[in-house]
């Protein structure tokens, strides 16, 4: 059973999908199930991928890492997600760009993601 804004990765061709509507299915590309990512909430090495969010003049932004995270050709942060209550807001990022991100709401009730190409999703 699928929940709604679950992410999940096809291991074989990298492909994400998120979940908009539940439902009792199993997600299957390349032939195989896909995997339900589990967001992560710990930095252990050395780039940093939690997101570290700050009041803004018109809502938040979002740095991805306490220290910028990379954001070269083979490694860097595909995306930020901002969910307050039935509201979902999305930047995709590309390599080159700073890892960051501004949403027009409050600091307040807020879950903030972050994925990594390479480390995977990250939640704050």
């Amino acid at each position: 059973m699928t929940e709604k804004l679950e992410i999940y990765l096809c291991k074989a061709c990298g492909n994400v999908v998120e979940v908009l509507s539940p439902g009792a299915g199993v997600l299957v590309c390349c032939g195989e199930d896909m995997i339900l990512v589990t967001p992560k909430t710990e930095d252990k090495g050395k780039e940093k991928h939690v997101p570290v969010v700050e009041k803004s003049g018109s809502g938040i932004k979002v740095k991805v890492g306490s220290v910028p995270h990379p954001m070269e050709e083979k490694h860097f942060i595909e995306w930020v997600l901002v969910v307050k209550g039935d509201m979902v807001m999305r930047k995709f990022l590309k390599p080159g760009q700073v890892p960051e991100a501004e949403f027009p709401v409050g600091p307040e009730d807020i879950k903030v993601y972050a994925y990594c190409n390479v480390h995977g999703l990250w939640v704050a």
